[in-house]
């Protein structure tokens, strides 16, 4: 009796703060409460991306019990081998929590929980789920199973989007079921919502009008870019092949955004810059006479090359025709630091400041001294690296006068300031000699949009091989803007890999006229 009672006194008196204390240890937990991941529209408010409740089903091995009926019921449900789920258990050790299955659906979880199995719970998350599927799918990136985000916007916003997880106290009984709230130690905040300047309905017409032609060409990759040349906003970034954010398996080139992520050499689309650069010297006009024959001239042992001898021809015919020849013996003749001035100026050889994640910023190499190869090869686009989304900017400084504008992936309501780059003069005479490349007897001339003044340019190049170009393999591209009177829109092509129908003028400049 007296053991008794003193053993009832060190308890109930002497080590009352400590066992409450233990107590209230293994009854009282802190649990986290998430948060709602915020959503991504379009310009319209249309949802891009948005994040549904699921539900994620974990156990405490140490009190979990299961008949073989019910873990073979555990085991479909779950869509799991009944073995997978026992090795699970048995790896587990001494752990009180382990994670079986993420991202249930709400009516399977509660299907599992009519099963009544001890050591079961679910906790409440949130799963990323992309309406538009594979028409955004590089440009909106993709969230990880804790909805933090890991490629495009996703990752680019994702402090913006995320929001911060809160945590509340609950009571729970000996078998870990929640009997009571006890209190809110920190309400947790939803991410905010984010406003693109895509506009879903340009979006959806240029993702299938470039989806339809690499498929038809046989082409391995292509892009489109839609550029509102009053705002400097991206109406529409689109790439083919593309993937389904919503079911991923595995990670491969498809992931790209190749619009701001991939270089290459854009050919005759940098030439309305080399005219730029020629009227704005003052040594020539649209009327000016270069001599192109035979088709072809030797620069310093480097042959270069017209589809065609294009004979006495104008600056103006020169850009109609695409000449090569013409392009380096007019370069050739101009200072070449004042070239790549202009090509700097237009923003080739840096960032869009888009904040994209991985974006490139291309390639325009710098010479101390220019060789006479360097200047023909990069009068017709050799020689210098760009990404589409350059071009499109490139090509919206033209369509401005001469003026550039900050670009941005992100809605605006009050446009940049534009900074002059290129003598307006010399632009507006530059575009009016673009509008001959879709007129017939132009190499764009199935670019043409039906009532619409269009101003554009062709662009051919060899891609690169492991043991330098690849004879076999083209990059074409189309590049242009309408309506030529007021311009507002700017849409570039670029496709990849083609072997056969491989001019700018016959795969790209159907796609542009289709999307603008």
């Amino acid at each position: 009796m007296f053991a008794l009672l003193a053993r009832l006194f060190y308890l109930g008196v002497l080590q009352r703060h400590f066992l409450l204390s233990q107590s209230a240890a293994r009854s009282l937990r802190q649990v986290p409460i998430s948060a709602h991941r915020g959503m991504i529209t379009d310009r319209l408010g249309e949802p891009l991306a948005i994040s549904t409740p699921v539900d994620s089903l974990w156990i405490n091995p140490q009190i979990f019990q299961a008949t073989p009926r019910q873990l073979q019921q555990l085991a479909d449900l779950l869509q799991l081998p009944v073995m997978d789920i026992q090795a699970k258990i048995k790896s587990s050790g001494k752990r009180e929590f382990l994670y079986l299955k993420r991202g249930m659906s709400p009516n399977r979880a509660q299907s599992i929980a009519a099963l009544h199995l001890p050591g079961v719970f679910f906790q409440r998350e949130f799963r990323r789920f992309y309406p538009e599927g594979e028409v955004d799918a590089q440009l909106l990136g993709f969230t990880n199973i804790d909805d933090q985000g890991q490629e495009g916007l996703e990752l680019a916003y994702n402090q913006w989007l995320r929001g911060v997880s809160g945590r509340k106290e609950v009571l729970k009984d000996r078998l870990g079921h929640t009997i009571s709230n006890i209190t809110v130690l920190r309400q947790p905040k939803d991410g905010d919502d984010l406003a693109l300047s895509i506009d879903q309905r340009i979006q959806y017409q240029a993702y299938f009008a470039l989806k339809q032609a690499v498929e038809q060409s046989g082409a391995s990759s292509g892009s489109v870019v839609v550029l509102d040349t009053r705002t400097g906003e991206v109406l529409a970034m689109a790439n083919a092949p593309s993937f389904n954010p919503n079911m991923r398996k595995g990670h491969d080139a498809s992931y790209r955004n190749r619009a701001i992520t991939d270089v290459y050499e854009p050919g005759s689309t940098i030439k309305p810059f080399n005219l730029t650069l020629a009227l704005t010297s003052g040594k020539y006009t649209p009327q000016s006479m270069i001599d192109t024959r035979p088709g072809w001239m030797n620069v310093d042992g480097h042959i270069i090359r017209d589809t065609e001898s294009n004979g006495v021809i104008n600056l103006t015919q020169l850009l109609q025709k695409s000449s090569n020849v013409g392009a380096a013996k007019v370069m050739l003749s101009l200072d070449p630091q004042n070239y790549w001035n202009i090509l700097n100026a237009v923003g080739f050889g840096h960032s869009t400041g888009t904040a994209f994640p991985g974006e490139a910023t291309g390639s325009l190499p710098f010479h101390r001294v220019w060789r006479r190869t360097a200047i023909a090869t990069l009068a017709f686009g050799y020689g210098i690296a760009i990404t589409p989304l350059q071009l499109a900017q490139a090509y919206a400084v033209l369509a401005n006068d001469g003026l550039k504008r900050q670009l941005s992936l992100l809605r605006i309501n009050q446009p940049p300031l534009a900074k002059r780059v290129l003598n307006a003069d010399a632009v507006k005479q530059v575009v009016q000699m673009m509008e001959t490349v879709v007129a017939p007897g132009g190499t764009g001339v199935r670019a043409r949009v039906a009532g619409y003044r269009v101003a554009g340019k062709t662009g051919t190049a060899y891609m690169m091989g492991p043991g330098g170009y690849d004879k076999h393999r083209f990059v074409a591209s189309f590049v242009g803007f309408a309506p030529v009177s007021n311009p507002r829109l700017v849409v570039a092509v670029v496709m990849k890999g083609l072997t056969k129908h491989y001019y700018g003028g016959e795969v790209p400049a159907p796609v542009f006229a289709k999307v603008m």
